[in-house]
């Protein structure tokens, strides 16, 4: 129980720095081709920064497949969004965005993981 709302948390902490992050730096206005670039390469810094920093804690699976999906992916939508100037408009809609995503990110993950291990029955063998 503990493990997924780590799992979870590490997720919205990695949306929510990148969306803060990519807000710093890119501007309305900025060309989307250049901001997205920009935002996917900020993300995966934050992405690989935080991984492996809460690897120990939560595991190097949970902590890097979906940090690498919500800091790449992230960045980019992020960073297309605040070039066009559109959606949040404070930044503290720009942060509950980013935890948003991070937390849909970590869901998907954990359902496409469960989804190819199938069920695991525990005999208390």
């Amino acid at each position: 129980m503990w493990f997924v709302i780590g799992d979870y948390l590490a997720g919205m902490l990695v949306g929510a720095i990148t969306a803060l992050s990519v807000r710093m730096v890119i501007w309305p206005g900025m060309d989307m081709v250049i901001a997205m670039i920009i935002g996917m390469g900020i993300g995966t810094l934050i992405h690989f920064v935080l991984g492996l920093l809460l690897s120990p804690l939560i595991g190097m699976f949970s902590a890097m497949i979906p940090g690498s999906l919500i800091g790449m992916y992230g960045g980019m939508f992020f960073g297309m969004r605040d070039s066009m100037h559109a959606g949040s408009r404070t930044l503290q809609a720009a942060l509950a965005v980013g935890a948003i995503f991070g937390a849909i990110v970590v869901a998907g993950v954990q359902y496409y993981d469960r989804t190819l291990r199938g069920a695991i029955v525990d005999t208390g063998e």
